[in-house]
């Protein structure tokens, strides 16, 4: 107990995320095992090839540009429990700009563990809720007076966090905002990309924020 936090955290992050891999890959084996039907293995193979490439690529990304932002204890939990674009990072963001702390700091890294921590168990409470009581949410939840609010979810969530970014560093968000919209304008079939673009925005906003500061238009 004597070592020190980020020792501890590594050690226990890295336990969880090899236990998370072994649960996640345990019940096709035990089905497979139990029912004595195992997959075909060129055609496993074959259907591995179309997606194995595409989300170790958006797994990558999303580990380089999500880590600094997290904190150590944050991506651990956030990559085990999973919906970070949607849901891990946004609440981590957040929890730090409420508390006045900024990314890759110590406070801020507690502080994002902690929200990260608290948005699984509500997660977990919501979806425990939903499938109890499926049947009567089901009538609400398809109505189609909703559907326009429920389409949009994603979208509001990341512009109320935009404004707040945006407008501390306006001239940084000037060219990743362009270059989305001419990309959405031209081929709108990749606004539903969100995982590969919150990076690709990302490296455009830091590449940006170089070019400024080596110009002197941006003070730090």
């Amino acid at each position: 107990m004597n070592r020190p936090y980020s020792e501890r955290i590594h050690q226990w992050g890295r336990l969880w995320c090899a236990l998370a891999l072994i649960i996640f890959t345990f019940f096709p084996a035990a089905a497979s095992i139990y029912y004595r039907a195992w997959p075909d293995g060129i055609l496993l193979l074959r259907g591995l090839a179309g997606v194995v490439p595409i989300y170790w690529t958006v797994g990558i990304i999303e580990a380089l540009t999500f880590s600094p932002m997290l904190g150590s204890g944050g991506s651990y939990l956030g990559f085990v429990t999973g919906n970070l674009s949607n849901l891990k990072v946004p609440c981590a963001l957040n929890a730090m700009e409420i508390a006045g702390v900024k990314p890759g700091t110590e406070k801020g890294e507690l502080i994002s563990t902690v929200a990260i921590a608290v948005s699984s168990f509500v997660t977990t409470a919501v979806i425990f809720l939903g499938v109890l009581l499926l049947a009567q949410l089901q009538p609400i939840l398809e109505s189609e007076l909703l559907a326009p609010a429920f389409a949009n979810i994603l979208p509001s969530l990341f512009g109320a966090l935009g404004v707040v970014f945006i407008t501390r560093n306006w001239k940084i968000a000037v060219a990743p905002i362009l270059f989305m919209l001419v990309l959405f304008i031209l081929v709108p079939s990749l606004a539903t990309s969100v995982s590969v673009l919150v990076p690709v925005g990302a490296l455009i906003a830091i590449a940006a924020a170089r070019l400024l500061y080596r110009k002197g238009y941006l003070d730090i």
